[in-house]
């Protein structure tokens, strides 16, 4: 055990810091950034948050605007190299003097740090810096690096140069006010006479309360006036509060901000420097910069301080405040200033109850305030808005009336034409309010369920014990025996009389008492002890017959070892007490049996093993070659898809500036069905053996379309080779009449076609099957086709806000989508493939322990529930299309994980929905942990796979991914991926126990964590009902502040060596362990991402007649209420993948980032 170092004094700078931090492009790792960020601001630093998915020009933009000293970011998924060298090139290119520092755990090599460190990056924390220094160390070392004043400008040669708006001027100026007294008197004396002879800039104050939503509003005005002025320009000025304690800031309000991106914005961030105040004593010299700049409008956010002051008022020529319906009995408003200065009043967040309360209040406030008794409400400045909602009409109306003001008071030329939605903020419910209770009445549910079971096991355990004594009372009944009198005098005789006994007068009474207490039995129990009896001589057949749906399965029973013993598929428990045998079938059950603790399935099927095969690397043919390599030789071909973060985030392969490094890092780079095609070419896609997981999030429709066309285009291709040579010839040479008529060359597959692939799925490719074949024919090959396909799509966009955040559009518009898709299957009775993969991996790798990521994965699966539910559809028609996808550990309650999730998912899916047995098995993928892939001695890795693979069988999981020991470095090689995949073929078929299918069945340490792992998650469960259920819980982040602090916690005590980790913080080698460069390192070529690109162009040319129509179609389903899946059906024909992005941009709004 190494020496657990006690934690760094924290650093306190002298200058005021100010650090700009996000995680990159593409990259949803937020939780690491925002650990690092909270740590900075405890130190003193000045903190902009970004949050994840920022690009280069993003950040060094804002870093530029800000004035600060350095960036700090994280990236994780590859492209780093490129990433890093863009920053430092486009900071050279605008010359900021502003220092870079980052970290990516082991993803980003000791080579490449090196390569960073010359290229100009200031620091590259590794996982080994991390491991010597700690995190406060690491925060020291960034804020001492940045702790310098920044040059002030000269400052009547800067105040010249502002009408050029150049941002790194008006930050200077800025910077130098907030700084030094001297230059705030210099400019003061320059801009007073300077702005009397400029036109007017109208100045717009928003304030209100902390929490109302006042970011997410100022971006919707942002948005709304740019679209509304195309040639306007605008700057916000946004304050927030310093922290008292420590001088430290969260600057956080650009992180909700989407509008901001564009030239034509300038944002600056402002802290009080001061508590209990709602400005900065700087803000006036702010605003008369901007004003001096000219631009067309300014925005003044206050930062929300109680029910805030009205400071405001005094800088603005127009003020808005900001509140919600959260501001206590009717009588408070009364106390609030800003009601009697405000121009203008919003209460956001609509939705929330009594805001129609709110609303009447407010008016009747505003009303007593302004002596305005006889003006009707509609025309009183006070508006009910949804700015989180996309295209909130309440925030239109809001938009109007301040444009109106604006002018009104300052006489500026602001002709607005935005079109003014009529109607009151409307909440698009996903969980209808008098839903809200779920999660608390599916803890009740289960405790009910728990609390009969016990009681219907008392039953069964006296009427056990009646039974064994009315028995015994009986056993002599009718036996004759002899009685002797022996004589009493020696004159008597000894009398011998045979009486046959009968039954003693009290066994009517205790038959009397067993039919009573069977009579309370329920006919379930009295079913299960009745088929007790058969169910042991079943189980100890030699063959087990069981249905799955229509198709009768006939499985052996028993497996002989080495030593010539029988061993037992499923042991039954030696149980005689009913009470014993009750409780056992009620709470656990042979696998197959409801509540399916052990499993959902009686038998494992022979010759489908659970194993996974992932890849995703480069191309769609590199991948192709690693999947054939893979699956070589397997009878079954379960393919699990990893795509590159270009993919993840909904977009096309692109050129530099930023995209471009990412390509086909970390997974493959898919923008079309062609590249779809190609990924999963020689793999029968609606063969029963295939099954194919795609690990996507927000682009998930996108990707399942391509996939569904590739699939029925392989059904087509094999029909076409059924009607014989002719007819291949007839269509091929039909295809290549297409392509002339075009003018573009006919796509191909790039390289040689790898081993293992016959080709199916290529002979079709550029076109769709509805090109070539009759309309019929290819409407019923589709239809056949869809129900047929097998696997899974991940698309749970629940757990992405949560935890990593590959979110791309509005939480609700996702959800929508989601809903869509379900319908859709449901329609085409897509009954094989999951709709959705309801996934707690990314909340565990998020840093959440093992109890919150069970909790939150199914509590998200019952809001989709609820919200299928609310949308018509019946349980049984989309229960099953419901997967679950979770990551394993080394903790103890991952030893039960599926357990409890298919006990608790069984019991509320019958007990409380009402679902078949089909709906009530709860099937899950899992993967084991990549929080637990150090990259010191990562060849210790496989152990630690190893052990939570044999966990993962031993409980029965659907599938199993096992990890490849070098991905804490790099894209797993094939060695790796060999070896990872062995991991599982050896516990399946060389372990002796895993002859057996329930194991843990019995043990008792496997029996109470069962219990106390449910227990915990059902109080989780009451915890997320208290804030609203799911949607509510995240609108609080409360999932998310949950994952961070028991991240931290985890890396808090891997770095005191509290929790000793093998090779990392103990048992190190004689060189301490330090990381190292792999033999082989994965990144994608550049070859491969030119291809990338060209693909994509061509494409794009080939269907630049048919593709504007299509994406109309989308727009228009997704306007008119029409299912947009379907649409994307059609449209993913002919379209890409960032075309398809954007369009739904808008008319669903992009995602809008948090803390």
């Amino acid at each position: 055990m190494v020496n657990r170092p006690s934690p760094p004094p924290v650093y306190r700078p002298k200058a005021h810091v100010r650090l700009v931090t996000a995680a990159s492009l593409f990259d949803g790792h937020d939780a690491a950034i925002n650990v690092m960020r909270r740590i900075m601001q405890a130190s003193g630093a000045e903190v902009i948050h970004l949050g994840h998915n920022r690009s280069v020009a993003e950040i060094v933009s804002c870093a530029i605007q800000e004035d600060v000293q350095g960036i700090a970011i994280t990236s994780y998924q590859g492209g780093h190299v490129e990433y890093f060298k863009y920053m430092i090139d486009l900071l050279r290119e605008r010359r900021a003097d502003i220092k870079v520092f980052g970290g990516g755990g082991g993803t980003i090599l000791p080579s490449e740090i090196e390569e960073l460190h010359a290229y100009g990056v200031t620091r590259i924390y590794s996982p080994d810096d991390g491991r010597a220094m700690g995190l406060q160390g690491m925060i020291n070392d960034l804020i001492r690096q940045c702790d310098f004043d920044k040059p002030r400008p000269a400052v009547a040669p800067a105040i010249a140069a502002l009408p050029a708006r150049e941002p790194a001027t008006i930050g200077r100026l800025i910077t130098a006010a907030e700084n030094e007294p001297a230059a705030g008197d210099e400019m003061r004396a320059i801009l007073e006479p300077l702005l009397a002879t400029l036109p007017r800039v109208p100045v717009l104050g928003v304030t209100g309360t902390g929490g109302a939503g006042k970011s997410s509003l100022v971006d919707e005005l942002v948005r709304r006036f740019l679209s509304d002025f195309p040639d306007k320009t605008i700057a916000v000025i946004s304050v927030d509060p310093s922290k008292r304690k420590t001088g430290g800031a969260l600057l956080g309000d650009r992180i909700r901000m989407n509008a901001i991106d564009d030239p034509r914005v300038y944002m600056r961030s402002l802290a009080t420097r001061q508590s209990n105040l709602a400005l900065s004593k700087h803000v006036r010299e702010s605003i008369e910069i901007c004003r001096a700049a000219r631009f067309d409008l300014v925005i003044v956010e206050t930062s929300g301080i109680g029910q805030s002051d009205t400071e405001i008022t005094e800088h603005a020529d127009v003020s808005l405040y900001v509140m919600t319906a959260e501001y206590g009995a009717a009588t408070q408003l009364e106390k609030i200033d800003m009601l009697d200065f405000a121009d203008a009043i919003a209460i956001n967040k609509f939705d929330k109850r009594g805001s129609l309360d709110a609303l009447r209040d407010v008016r009747k406030q505003y009303k007593r305030n302004h002596n305005l008794f006889t003006k009707p409400d509609e025309e009183l400045p006070v508006f009910g808005t949804m700015a989180s909602q996309f295209n909130d009409p309440g925030m239109n109306t809001l938009y109007g009336a301040l444009i109106r003001l604006l002018v009104a008071r300052t006489g500026v030329d602001l002709p607005s034409r935005f079109e003014i939605t009529g109607g009151m903020s409307e909440k698009k419910w996903i969980i209808p309010p008098e839903r809200t209770r779920y999660l608390a009445e599916i803890a009740e549910t289960c405790v009910a369920n728990d609390a009969h079971v016990r009681a219907q096991a008392a039953i069964a355990r006296r009427m056990y014990q009646l039974h064994g004594t009315i028995e015994a009372l009986r056993a002599n009944v009718g036996k004759t025996r002899l009685e002797i009198v022996e004589p009493r005098s020696s004159d008597d005789s000894v009398q011998v009389t045979q009486v046959v006994q009968g039954e003693p007068a009290f066994v009517a009474e205790l038959v009397t008492l067993y039919q009573e207490l069977e009579a309370r039995l329920t006919a379930e129990s009295k079913q299960l002890l009745a088929e007790w009896p058969p169910m042991k001589r079943r189980y100890a057949a030699a063959k087990y017959q069981f249905q799955v749906r229509d198709k009768v399965i006939e499985l052996d029973l028993t497996s002989e070892s080495l030593a010539h013993l029988k061993i037992p598929k499923v042991t039954l428990p030696a149980y005689e007490d009913w009470g014993d045998v009750l409780t056992w079938l009620l709470r656990e059950a042979p696998p197959g049996h409801f509540p399916y603790t052990a499993g959902v399935f009686p038998l494992k099927r022979e010759g489908e093993d659970p194993a996974r095969m992932f890849a995703g690397e480069g191309g769609p043919e590199r991948t192709n070659k690693r999947f054939h390599y893979v699956s070589r030789g397997l009878p079954a071909k379960r393919l699990s898809t990893a795509f590159d973060s270009v993919t993840l985030y909904g977009e096309d392969p692109d050129h530099r500036p930023d995209i471009y490094g990412k390509v086909g890092n970390s997974g493959v780079s898919i923008a079309s069905v062609d590249d779809a095609k190609k990924l999963y070419s020689g793999f029968d896609l609606a063969d029963p053996s295939t099954s194919v997981s795609m690990t996507i999030n927000g682009p998930a429709p996108m990707l399942l379309g391509f996939f569904l066309n590739a699939a029925i285009d392989q059904q087509c291709e094999k029909w076409i080779k059924q009607q014989g040579p002719a007819k291949a010839a007839e269509i091929d040479a039909r295809i290549d009449a297409l392509y002339a008529a075009r003018g573009v060359p006919r796509p191909r597959y790039q390289g040689a076609i790898p081993e293992g692939n016959d080709g199916l799925g290529l002979a079709l490719l550029g076109v769709s099957g509805d090109e070539v074949l009759p309309r019929e024919t290819y409407e019923q090959i589709k239809a056949a086709t869809l129900q047929q396909v097998r696997g899974t799509v991940q698309a749970d966009i629940l757990k992405e806000d949560q935890a990593q955040n590959t979110c791309i559009f509005s939480t609700e518009f996702a959800l929508r989508l989601m809903g869509d898709i379900q319908q859709y299957f449901i329609d085409q009775k897509v009954r094989n493939f999951y709709s959705v993969s309801i996934s707690g991996y990314h909340i565990a790798e998020a840093g959440a322990n093992p109890v919150s990521q069970l909790a939150f994965t199914l509590a998200n699966g019952f809001t989709f529930v609820e919200y299928y539910l609310s949308r018509g559809m019946h349980i049984d028609d989309f229960a099953p299309n419901l997967s679950f996808f979770f990551s394993n550990g080394m903790d103890p309650e991952y030893a039960v994980l599926g357990r409890v999730a298919r006990r608790i998912w069984a019991k509320a899916i019958r007990d409380k929905y009402g679902g078949n047995d089909r709906s009530q098995k709860l099937k899950y993928h899992i993967q084991t942990s990549g929080r637990s892939l150090h990259a010191q001695e990562i060849a210790f890795n496989d152990i630690r796979t190893t052990l939570q693979a044999l966990l993962a069988l031993n409980d029965n999981c659907n599938s199993l991914h096992t990890n490849a020991y070098d991905e804490a470095i790099t894209t797993p090689t094939e060695e790796s991926v060999r070896r990872a995949l062995a991991i599982q073929l050896v516990i399946n078929k060389e372990f002796g126990l895993s002859k057996n299918e329930n194991p843990g069945q019995g043990s008792f340490i496997i029996e109470q964590l069962t219990d106390m792992v449910e227990a915990a998650v059902l109080a989780e469960f009451r915890s997320i009902s208290e804030r609203g259920g799911v949607l509510g819980a995240m609108e609080r982040m409360y999932q998310r502040s949950k994952i961070q602090e028991e991240s931290l916690y985890y890396e808090t005590l891997k770095h005191d060596g509290t929790l000793p980790l093998v090779g990392v913080n103990t048992f190190l080698d004689p060189r301490g362990s330090p990381t190292v460069q792999p033999p082989e390192v994965i990144r994608a070529t550049r070859e491969e991402k030119v291809y990338a690109i060209e693909a994509r162009d061509a494409f794009w040319k080939r269907n630049e007649t048919t593709a504007p129509a299509a994406l109309a179609g989308v727009k228009r389903a997704a306007l008119d209420g029409q299912n947009v899946f379907t649409a994307l059906m059609e449209a993913s024909k002919v379209c890409t993948l960032g075309q398809l992005s954007r369009a739904l941009y808008d008319v669903g709004g992009q995602y809008r980032r948090n803390m």
